[in-house]
């Protein structure tokens, strides 16, 4: 953080760690390099953290807990570059502060506000890693990107808030040769136990955490991996072990490269993010240890080429981190890729929600498969123009008609014929009996004779009684079926 960077100042000046204005610091060699090396390093940082937070927020899949504290780091990181970073530029090659006190103020209060941030961001993910290996089932309801998100404003809150500190510390200092720095005007015995304190939370605190918070991850991902789950078709019955077996095979195959996958990519992200680390603790080494050790010295170590290398280091920092990302995950690169061709394949996303769409239709059962388990063909809907709709209409009509005449036909026969048939069994039953009646009129007596003819009458009487009945129930069946042949004609026009 800041320190005493001029032998001549009691003040120290912030962290764009410009020199003192000796030989070396105001050669053309030394501003070339710096400039040079300020450029690159933070020309890179700059175009690579925005891609990363435009991943973030344009990819949907890359919306996780994780990928969300990444984000927050890559603004973090923009701030220190831009803050420290192009500052710098115009204070080694003018040699004196050109921004005023309004911009020394705001300047050093967005440097330590990113630094602090993307300390806080670094433990954030670190914890976050921390609870979704070694404690999977509360993951589901802890990690989640809504809760990362207010954990990424809290973080941001505090810091801002925290930062406002530097504000009442900062102020513009001149020095015995006239030049304008950007310092402090408190001294350094109260300058010393602010730094420290900001030392311990934002660098010495979250290094031991992630130690050992990483340590416990790597005992169980490496040493404690997890059990997987019996494969329940195994215990089938020995009759059908063999039949099942090569099913079981596959299944059991399948889940185990499955998890096997699961567990390499939580591997490579939490890698990543140890480099990530790592990186964090070496890259701040150099200034950190410079900036205490200055503090309990009398005269302070400030050599310029070291102090371009400590500042070196510092921007490089807030760089190589979406570098490291490329490199060692798989969708970063992927999405890095897609955003820097400025494109999305949206021919590709239609052709996919066909191909679904078409995957859709083809599992419905209605569609596909009938109670016989044959395939049919589906149907068309609504191909048929009005035209062909009507004709095809009268079409069925006319043949229903056709057979409803056929039908009522075949019952008038057949009714007709069995009452022909029951007839002419009972004309023949007359005759027989009137034969009978023949012979026994010659026998019996002319008295006897009129009561048989009348029984005769009355016979006959019955007989036609019984046909006039059997015409009536066919006349009824005719008028029946006329009336049904009617009903289904009007229904037919009517559709």
């Amino acid at each position: 953080m800041p320190e005493n960077m001029s032998s001549r100042m009691d003040t120290p000046t912030n962290i764009s760690l410009v020199g003192s204005g000796d030989a070396v610091s105001e050669s053309l060699e030394y501003k070339t390099i710096s400039v040079f090396l300020v450029l690159l390093v933070c020309g890179v940082g700059i175009v690579g953290n925005i891609m990363v937070v435009l991943v973030v927020l344009t990819t949907r899949h890359m919306r996780t807990p994780t990928n969300c504290y990444l984000m927050s780091l890559a603004v973090a990181d923009l701030t220190v570059l831009v803050a420290a970073g192009l500052p710098n530029i115009s204070e080694s090659l003018m040699a004196t502060w050109v921004y005023g006190h309004a911009g020394c103020l705001g300047i050093t209060y967005f440097q330590y506000l990113g630094i602090n941030v993307s300390s806080c961001s670094i433990t954030a993910f670190t914890v976050e890693r921390y609870i979704a290996i070694c404690h999977p089932m509360r993951a589901q309801t802890v990690c989640t990107v809504s809760r990362a998100k207010r954990i990424i404003a809290g973080v941001w809150a505090f810091t801002c808030v925290y930062c406002m500190l530097w504000l009442f510390l900062v102020d513009i200092q001149v020095n015995q040769e006239g030049r304008v720095q950007c310092g402090y005007r408190v001294s350094r015995d109260l300058y010393l136990p602010i730094y420290l304190i900001d030392f311990a939370i934002f660098y010495v605190i979250p290094l031991l955490l992630a130690i050992v918070l990483y340590g416990l991850i790597a005992r169980i991902m490496y040493l404690n991996p997890l059990p997987h789950p019996p494969d329940s078709r195994t215990t089938s019955a020995p009759t059908l072990r063999r039949s099942c077996k090569e099913p079981a095979d596959d299944g059991k195959a399948g889940r185990q490269g499955r998890q096997k996958n699961a567990l390499s990519s939580r591997k490579q992200v939490t890698k990543m993010l140890a480099v990530v680390v790592v990186l964090f603790a070496l890259l701040w080494m150099p200034y950190r240890t410079l900036v205490l050790i200055n503090s309990f010295m009398s005269t302070p170590y400030l050599d310029a080429w070291f102090l371009l290398f400590c500042r070196t280091c510092i921007y490089a920092n807030s760089a190589i981190n979406p570098v490291v990302y490329n490199l060692m995950s798989q969708k970063f690169r992927s999405a890095f890729r897609g955003l820097y061709h400025c494109q999305r394949d949206d021919g590709h996303q239609r052709s996919l929600s066909m191909l679904q769409s078409g995957y859709s239709l083809g599992r419905d059962p209605r569609l596909c498969n009938n109670t016989n388990g044959t395939r049919d063909t589906p149907k068309k809907i609504n191909s048929a123009t009005p035209d062909q709709k009507q004709s095809r209409g009268m079409k069925d009509n006319k043949e229903n008609k056709e057979n409803m005449d056929k039908q009522i036909s075949d019952d008038i026969k057949n009714t007709t014929d069995s009452n022909i048939n029951k007839s002419a069994v009972e004309n023949s039953n007359m005759e027989k009996h009137t034969d009978v009646l023949k012979t026994d009129k010659k026998q019996n007596s002319e008295d006897k004779a009129m009561p048989t003819v009348e029984n005769v009458d009355r016979k006959f009487n019955d007989n036609g009684k019984n046909m006039e009945e059997s015409d009536d129930t066919a006349k009824d069946s005719i008028a029946d079926l006329c009336s049904i042949e009617k009903t289904l004609l009007n229904s037919s026009e009517l559709n």
